[in-house]
């Protein structure tokens, strides 16, 4: 497995009128096809600045190294899933069609055509890219764009995450002020809204949760590497809206590929998992469904009381001693987070 580093000469303009310079400097960098403005946003995050005005780069050359053997493969590793269930009829998006499954050659039909005692079957599935999880593409909103066969690995698998809370919040739009102060650049930022909670019923369309214009400039500006949400749309899908795909429109067309209808993020910490959402090589396609899902370090379960940090949570079964279906019970199987 190959790191992927950036050796460059920079100077980093402040606002302030002051300057930061550096000659062969190496920072990490999360694929081999990073553009400038990328870099230059993975450069400020490694040097921890603010306040910055602008990024010249006077030179830089990107190169893989072999990582270290010793790497995470030796740590003890937890899947998460983060997918929902793709059954035949059911509504992703309202007014999208759902999928049709059938068989294309039954067991039973098989039998003719192999030995005695071989037999097989195979499906076939009727239906729109946005079914499911499923992520878009620049080519979802502009033709044009780079399609799912286009995309790089790079930007779809084993990323860094940051968790964004706003679950419980009784607010829907995730704002810059939920995001300036995380590490976006190279991470998928997974925005964990609780509103997969409505999934399968009419509520899920209505009043959904959202990313903001500005808060997706941010992260366009910063060097997000990929944009997931547990809801029905990453944009304000209201009347007051008028159509309009702010969110969308933005990072595509920065070539930060796009994850809706996500679920289970509350089981991952704010940061230290992985996300992997890839798609199928699919030339001109724009849109299609993805197995989404993160792995993390295993702990040891251990008394939630005296833990420092973050714990995950699963949906507790309505009870007496509960406030009612979206009360939670704590899952101690992972540890402290920011």
């Amino acid at each position: 497995m190959l790191q992927y580093r950036a050796e460059l000469d920079a100077a980093v303009i402040l606002t302030s009128g002051g300057s930061v310079r550096a000659q062969g400097l190496t920072i990490d960098v999360p694929h081999a096809d990073v553009t400038q403005a990328e870099i230059s946003a993975f450069l400020v995050a490694a040097l921890g600045l603010r306040h910055v005005e602008r990024v010249d780069l006077a030179a830089c050359r990107v190169f893989g190294e072999k990582a270290e053997p010793a790497g995470r493969s030796a740590i003890r590793l937890e899947l998460v899933e983060l997918s929902h269930v793709i059954a035949n009829g059911m509504t992703t998006y309202p007014g999208m069609p759902g999928p049709v499954i059938s068989p294309h050659l039954t067991w039973a039909d098989s039998r003719p055509r192999y030995a005695e005692g071989t037999e097989f079957s195979m499906d076939r599935i009727d239906m729109v890219g946005q079914t499911g999880t499923y992520l878009d593409s620049p080519r979802h909103r502009y033709e044009g764009g780079t399609d799912l066969a286009g995309l790089p690995l790079g930007r779809l698998a084993d990323l860094p995450a940051t968790v964004v809370r706003t679950a419980g919040s009784e607010r829907r739009a995730v704002e810059v002020a939920d995001l300036e102060q995380l590490t976006l650049a190279g991470h998928a930022v997974l925005l964990h809204t609780g509103g997969d909670r409505h999934w399968g019923t009419p509520a899920y369309a209505q009043d959904n949760p959202y990313l903001t214009a500005e808060a997706a400039k941010l992260l366009a500006e910063r060097g997000a590497a990929l944009v997931g949400i547990d809801a029905v749309n990453l944009d304000d899908m209201s009347a007051e809206s008028a159509g309009e795909r702010p969110a969308h429109s933005i990072l595509l067309a920065a070539g930060i590929p796009i994850v809706e209808h996500l679920t289970g993020l509350e089981q991952l910490p704010p940061t230290g998992a992985r996300f992997t959402a890839a798609p199928p090589r699919i030339e001109g396609f724009g849109t299609f469904p993805v197995r989404a899902f993160a792995s993390m370090p295993w702990y040891e379960p251990h008394d939630h009381t005296r833990s420092a940090g973050w714990l995950p949570t699963t949906a507790a079964q309505p009870s007496a001693a509960t406030d009612g279906p979206d009360a939670t019970a704590e899952r101690p199987s992972t540890a402290a987070g920011q």
